[in-house]
C-alpha cells in the first residue's frame, strides 16, 4: 500500500513518504475570521477532512494542526467599521467557522492555534531571522529580505525580478520593494504588542511559520491550504522557515476554488453563499456530498441544478441504504475493509470521484441483490458502502449523522428523508392491498419512537414515546 499525492513544489505525484514511520503531520491555513463563512472557505477543510480520515483509515497516527488568523488588516477595518472590539469580530466570526465545519461533519482538529496566542513565538523567529542576515527592522516594521535567501519563489515558480508583492499602508523603510512585512508598526487605535523593535502587530506570514514551528517542530509531512495561497502566503511562509533553519514541509497539498460565474467564491465580490444559510436549505450531509466529493484539485462551479443533482445522486444511496436496513431487520455494521477498487482510488491523489463510483457501483448491485430477494448478498453490499462512506464522513448511518449531541435541527431533516423513503415503501404495500407488509413497517417506525398518522395528505410522523 503506497499513498500517492500531487505535491505542487514538485509539480507532480509523489509517493507518501512519511517522516515517522506510522505517523502523519499536518498543517493547514484555517480561517482569517472577519466574516462568516461562505462554502468555498469550508470546502478547504472538508478536503483535508477527507484526507485525514483516508490516511487514519489506512492507520497512521494523523496530528492536525489547523490556525486560525484572528488579527489581520481586515479584521481591523471591520471592527472600526461596525464600532466594535477587533477580538469580538474575531472570536464570532472563529465560532460561525466552527459550527460551519461541524454542521459538514469535519473532525475537530489536533490543534487549533490563534495567531495572537503566538506572539513570544514570533518575536523569537524574527529575532533568529535578522541574527542570520535574512530579516532588518525599519522604522517599527521588519521586513524578509526576499534577495537574502536561495530558492525563494521555488514553490511558486516565479522570477524575483517580475515580483509584485503586496504591499500595505504603512510599510516604509524597505530596502526592496519586493521584500515582505513580517511585523508592522503601530498605527493610532490599532491593537498592538510590544517587541524589542517597538510595539506593533504580526503581519499574515509570519503567524503561520511561527505556529507550524511550535506544534510540528522544524520538519513536517505536510502543508495544505487553497491554490490562492500559493503565493504570496505560502511562499513567504517557506522563506521565513528556511531562513530560520527549518526544513519546514516536505509535501504540499493545494485544494481549488468554489466559483459562481467563473469567478473565485469571495466577500469582496459579493457572491458569497454563507454556510449558515445554506445549511437551512439543504442538509448538510447533502452539502458535505457536493463539496468533498469532486477532487480535491478540481474547481467546482456553484448552482442550484449541481445541487438538486448531488441530492438526488445522495437519495440514491440513502434510499438503498434504508431498504436493506429493513429487509435485515436492523442495523447493519460497515465492513472492516473497503473495497480494493475504492481503496486504490483514495491511494491515488486522494481520488474521490472514482471511490464515489464504487460506492454507486456497490449500490447498484445491492439494489441487483434485493431485487433478487438475496438478503445476503445485500446485507454484505450494505456493509461496503457503509465502509466507505464512513471514510468520506458520509454515512447516514453514522452517529454523527443521527442526532447525537447538539445537531437537533441537522437531525429533523435526516429523520424526515430517512422516514420518507420508508413511507413510500409501506404506501407501495398499501396500494398493492399487501397489508401485513404495511402494519409491519408502522409498526416496526413505532418501535423505533415514530408515530405515523394517515390523513387525506398522506402519512406524516411525529415523534412518540419510546
Amino acid at each position: 500500500m503506497t499513498i500517492r499525492l500531487y505535491d505542487t513544489s514538485a509539480r507532480q505525484i509523489r509517493d507518501f513518504t512519511p517522516l515517522q514511520p506510522g505517523c502523519v503531520s499536518i498543517y493547514l491555513c484555517g480561517a482569517t475570521v472577519q466574516a462568516p463563512p461562505h462554502i468555498g472557505h469550508i470546502r478547504s477543510g472538508l478536503n483535508f477532512d477527507i484526507m485525514r480520515r483516508w490516511f487514519e483509515y489506512r492507520g497512521f497516527d494523523v496530528t492536525f494542526v489547523r490556525n486560525v488568523t484572528d488579527i489581520d488588516d481586515k479584521i481591523i477595518k471591520k471592527a472600526s467599521e461596525q464600532n466594535r472590539p477587533w477580538w469580538a469580530i474575531g472570536y464570532e466570526n472563529e465560532r460561525a467557522f466552527n459550527d460551519g465545519y461541524r454542521a459538514l461533519g469535519c473532525l475537530p482538529p489536533t490543534y487549533e492555534p490563534r495567531a495572537t496566542g503566538h506572539v513570544p513565538e514570533m518575536i523569537e523567529m524574527m529575532r533568529g531571522l535578522i541574527e542570520r542576515g535574512h530579516a532588518y527592522e525599519a522604522d517599527g516594521n521588519v521586513y524578509f529580505d526576499v534577495r537574502s535567501l536561495r530558492g525563494y519563489l521555488s514553490l511558486s515558480r516565479q522570477e524575483l525580478d517580475d515580483l509584485r508583492q503586496p504591499s500595505e499602508e504603512g510599510e516604509t523603510g524597505k530596502r526592496d520593494a519586493r521584500d515582505f512585512a513580517m511585523w508592522k508598526a503601530v498605527k493610532p487605535g490599532e491593537p498592538n504588542w510590544e517587541t524589542p523593535w517597538g510595539r506593533g502587530r504580526p503581519g499574515w506570514h509570519l503567524e503561520c511559520s511561527a505556529m507550524a514551528h511550535k506544534y510540528l517542530g522544524s520538519v513536517f509531512d505536510i502543508h495544505g491550504g487553497g491554490i490562492d495561497l500559493i503565493f504570496p502566503h505560502h511562499e513567504n511562509e517557506i522563506a521565513q522557515a528556511k531562513g530560520y533553519g527549518d526544513e519546514f514541509a516536505r509535501y504540499w497539498l493545494h485544494n481549488a476554488w468554489v466559483t459562481m460565474s467563473g469567478e473565485k467564491m469571495s466577500k469582496s465580490l459579493g457572491n458569497s453563499v454563507l454556510v449558515s444559510e445554506m445549511v437551512k436549505r439543504w442538509r448538510p450531509i447533502v452539502l458535505r456530498y457536493y463539496l468533498g466529493t469532486p477532487h480535491y484539485r478540481s474547481m467546482i462551479e456553484y448552482s442550484e441544478d449541481a445541487l438538486l443533482e448531488a441530492e438526488s445522486a445522495f437519495a440514491r444511496i440513502e434510499g438503498f441504504m434504508q431498504r436493506v436496513v429493513e429487509k435485515a431487520g436492523g442495523a447493519v455494521e460497515p465492513a472492516d475493509e473497503v473495497p480494493p477498487a475504492f481503496a486504490e482510488a483514495m491511494d491515488d491523489d486522494l481520488g474521490v470521484p472514482q471511490a464515489l463510483a464504487v460506492v454507486h457501483t456497490t449500490v447498484r448491485q445491492g439494489n441487483s441483490a434485493l431485487a433478487a430477494d438475496d438478503k445476503e448478498a445485500a446485507v454484505a453490499r450494505l456493509a461496503e458502502v457503509r465502509a466507505m462512506l464512513g471514510v468520506l464522513g458520509l454515512d447516514p448511518l453514522d452517529a454523527q449523522w443521527a442526532g447525537e449531541g447538539d445537531r437537533g435541527e441537522d437531525l429533523h431533516g435526516v429523520v424526515d428523508s430517512l422516514v420518507g423513503l420508508v413511507l413510500q415503501q409501506r404506501e407501495a404495500a398499501r396500494a398493492r392491498k399487501d397489508w401485513a407488509t404495511a402494519d409491519a413497517i408502522r409498526d416496526q417506525l413505532n418501535q423505533s419512537g415514530l408515530v405515523i398518522e394517515d390523513s387525506p395528505q398522506g402519512p406524516r410522523w411525529t415523534l412518540g414515546s419510546r
